[in-house]
């Protein structure tokens, strides 16, 4: 029998938009020290060639899944959804 594992504490989805323009979603339990890790080139493959990066849009979440969910749901948004999210807009009303 699986045992699920509760993960709860603070969880955050966040968007980077990378010097190229383009964004990156992603989540992370450590906000601040995930932004330093792309910005030194070691958090992940697509933005290690689009440095720097800028926060531009983060939601905090108590569960790890919730969060995991929501980064999936937002990597699913086209470009202009995304900039809606960014400029303020609810994900609720975007979809």
């Amino acid at each position: 029998m699986k045992r699920k594992i509760k993960r709860s504490g603070e969880f955050f989805v966040y968007i980077l938009e990378c010097d190229d323009g383009t964004y990156y979603t992603g989540y992370t339990n450590s906000l601040d020290e995930r932004i330093k890790r792309h910005n030194a080139g070691l958090a992940s493959k697509y933005t290690r060639a689009k440095l720097p990066v800028k926060l531009v849009w983060k939601k905090k979440y108590r569960y790890f899944k919730k969060a995991f969910l929501m980064e999936k749901r937002i990597k699913s948004l086209t470009r202009l959804q995304k900039e809606m999210l960014v400029a303020g807009r609810r994900l609720d009303k975007i979809l």
